[in-house]
């Protein structure tokens, strides 16, 4: 059996960056990545962010480090630049820009090459699975302050 390549991406310097080709379901019908198709780009990209600090949602929904969590978007601020489209492949960078109380601040940007094509501030937010929010664990917090830009 042949070993897969990490599907998770890669952290470097806490940076996460994780290739997304682009599919024709992602597309319009001008061949153009359709501009929610970021946001489902760029929630891969978090999620696996979180996977490779050692969070994992599986993990948080189970209550395995105590009470049951989960993560919600509180707020998003998405700018496009450029387009991406059929068959490219992008890169989706993730890194953290601050932690608070109960609060994640992350930057996400998705590149082609060198060229930068969406960027995001995005904040998540530790809640409850019926949706009361929460502090972030000890755990968690430390593993994103280390990521910190």
């Amino acid at each position: 059996m042949t070993d897969w390549p990490d599907l998770s991406g890669r952290l470097v310097d806490g940076t996460h960056m994780l290739p997304v080709r682009v599919y024709y379901e992602d597309t319009d019908f001008t061949g153009v990545v359709y501009h929610a198709n970021y946001l489902k780009f760029i929630e891969r990209g978090r999620t696996d962010f979180l996977r490779l600090l050692g969070v994992h949602h599986s993990e948080l929904a189970d209550g395995k480090t105590g009470e049951a969590l989960g993560f919600a978007v509180q707020s998003i601020n998405v700018t496009y630049r450029r387009p991406a489209r059929i068959d490219d492949v992008v890169e989706v960078r993730t890194a953290t820009r601050s932690v608070t109380g109960a609060r994640i601040v992350l930057d996400q940007r998705v590149f082609l090459g060198d060229t930068e094509l969406v960027s995001a501030d995005v904040t998540i937010v530790v809640i409850t699975l019926d949706g009361r929010l929460r502090r972030l664990p000890d755990f968690m917090r430390s593993a994103f302050e280390r990521s910190i830009l």
